[in-house]
């Protein structure tokens, strides 16, 4: 079992930087690939950003290529999604998510933090 705890969202106007973290439980954080995801409100959940459970093999929505970028610590057991150049349609419910190895499908979900970006 994995547990996964987002922070880091808030209200921001258009043009600035908010760093999201992921706090994630247990002792094979390494071993899972880990992934942001964003649900804005009326619209399906979608693909932010992904990263392999060493920190390589990076991927990114097309929206966001350039401007976000993820990374992990392992260390802490934790995952970041760096936003820079915000813009209104970013506002959205931001999750982090876990996928082990054995998985095609991210199984571990955190209850998400809120991102505002104001014009």
């Amino acid at each position: 079992q994995v547990q996964l705890v987002e922070s880091g969202g808030g209200l921001v106007q258009a043009g600035g930087s908010l760093r999201l973290s992921c706090a994630a439980s247990g002792r094979t954080f390494s071993s899972y690939r880990m992934g942001w995801f964003r649900q804005a409100p009326g619209k399906e959940r979608e693909f932010v950003a992904s990263i392999g459970g060493r920190g390589g093999s990076t991927t990114y929505a097309d929206s966001v290529k350039g401007r976000f970028t993820i990374s992990r610590d392992n260390a802490k057991n934790t995952v970041y999604l760096q936003m820079n150049s915000l813009k209104p349609e970013d506002t959205a419910v931001y999750y982090c998510a876990a996928r082990s190895s054995l998985s095609s499908v991210y199984d571990y979900w955190g209850q998400g933090t809120q991102v505002t970006v104001s014009s």
